[in-house]
């Protein structure tokens, strides 16, 4: 039987559902979505509405994709993206090192002079004469210059575990099929979103926010959805996001969002979008392609329309292990691994040598800690040459524990049940 649905799941499908009654009552905006698709959602929904003029981007020319070095021996290449092996992170501390951070990119990563970036926020949620746009820009120095915070928070992508379905679970999804590397933690620097949403003047009728990235227009499926950007409530907007400048000490690389990107901790990775170049500040409810067609869970397990817009990650766990790997039988083994969750800390990881049949707890190395990942490890002297599979089991503070199979949602998203790792030994 499939889990029930967290308490985060509960506050986003009720917000969800206000949301689209406030659309039907013609008090939300919908930009490259259809109407159909959004009467769909509620078994009724929304007409796309026009963008104001944007200000023009600032000077800035694609890369090949992705600029950083990616050696065949730390990441698998998935067309525009690189998943990082988990067999590089073996002894590389608890931060992952931003040459090692995975990459997620709709098209190419845009290298961006930080001298002429300017953040434009605008909307009807900014106080400024009703009716009128009012927009608000903060230079790179600008946003430098305002009280600063640390966060040590994982950007993991929604389809993080997403190859499993079909090898683990023989589903057909659609996507990356990514093994479990689309995930990295980082210490990341910046500003407050809420602390420049406020100095720029922030009315008490915004609902929503929208970022949205500098990287080019995205085509799916023959059609032009534009620029990446997905809608936040107000309400997490204010709460822990940052408009990140920072990661791990150094200026934010190209790949992963320079000069500036949101940051969302603990939601999935589409919500912390890099490159930002425009917020925004809506109020009335805000929908995008990136809420409505993609980032909702379908399926037989969802009903005809669909799960409200995801936010919060699941829990997962992956050894530090490359596939396949092999072990000389008798001995002496350290199994090392690290797990996560979106929903609070781990508090418990338990790991099987023989594909299930029993299971023992592994130590943990880390205190519990919403939105990063407790590393972990085990001793082990596997005994008769042959195949098995390793399996570790996490549980959070939030009272989850992974399950052994994950509902199948058609793209593929939130896979968090126990992964089999099949190793050898000779």
């Amino acid at each position: 039987m499939p889990p029930g649905p967290r308490p985060a799941d509960r506050h986003e499908a009720a917000y969800d559902r206000r949301r689209l009654r406030q659309w039907l009552a013609g008090d939300a905006k919908a930009e490259g979505v259809s109407r159909r698709h959004l009467l769909t959602l509620l078994a009724a929904a929304g007409a796309g509405a026009a963008l104001p003029a944007l200000a023009p981007a600032p000077a800035a020319h694609a890369a090949d994709t992705i600029v950083k070095p990616l050696p065949a021996e730390a990441f698998v290449r998935h067309g525009t993206n690189a998943e990082t092996r988990w067999e590089a992170l073996r002894g590389t501390g608890y931060h992952t090192p931003n040459e090692l951070f995975f990459v997620r990119n709709h098209t190419s990563t845009p290298l961006i002079d930080a001298d002429g970036w300017r953040l434009r926020l605008w909307g009807d949620g900014l106080r400024g004469t009703p009716g009128q746009d009012r927009p608000v820009e903060f230079g790179y120095d600008d946003l430098r210059a305002l009280p600063s915070v640390s966060r040590v928070a994982f950007v993991e992508c929604a389809g993080n575990g997403r190859g499993n379905y079909a090898t683990q679970q023989g589903q057909t999804v659609s996507g990356t099929p990514w093994g479990l590397g689309a995930i990295g933690v980082a210490r990341w620097r910046g500003v407050r979103l809420g602390d420049v949403l406020r100095r720029a003047g922030l009315s008490s009728y915004a609902v929503d926010v929208q970022p949205r990235g500098l990287d080019a227009e995205y085509v799916s499926g023959g059609e032009n959805l534009g620029r990446v950007r997905r809608p936040l409530p107000l309400v997490k907007a204010l709460d822990d996001v940052i408009l990140a400048h920072e990661m791990n000490g150094e200026p934010l690389p190209p790949d992963h969002g320079h000069p500036v990107r949101v940051l969302v901790p603990s939601w999935v990775g589409i919500a912390s979008i890099k490159w930002v170049g425009d917020i925004e500040v809506s109020a009335e409810p805000l929908y995008s392609p990136w809420n409505t067609t993609f980032y909702r869970l379908f399926g037989s397990a969802y009903g005809e329309t669909g799960s409200a817009p995801i936010g919060v990650q699941a829990l997962k766990s992956a050894f530090e292990l490359g596939p396949d790997a092999t072990f000389r039988a008798g001995e002496g083994q350290v199994l090392h691994g690290r797990s996560w969750s979106g929903a609070g800390g781990v508090t418990r990881v338990e790991v099987s040598t023989d594909g299930g049949a029993h299971w023992r707890t592994a130590a943990l190395h880390d205190p519990p800690r919403t939105g990063a990942w407790s590393r972990w490890s085990l001793p082990w002297r596997p005994t008769a040459p042959g195949t098995t599979h390793l399996l570790a089991r996490a549980t959070d503070t939030a009272g989850r524990t992974q399950p052994e199979t994950t509902p199948h949602n058609t793209q593929g998203y939130l896979f968090d049940a126990v992964v089999r790792h099949r190793v050898t030994v000779v």
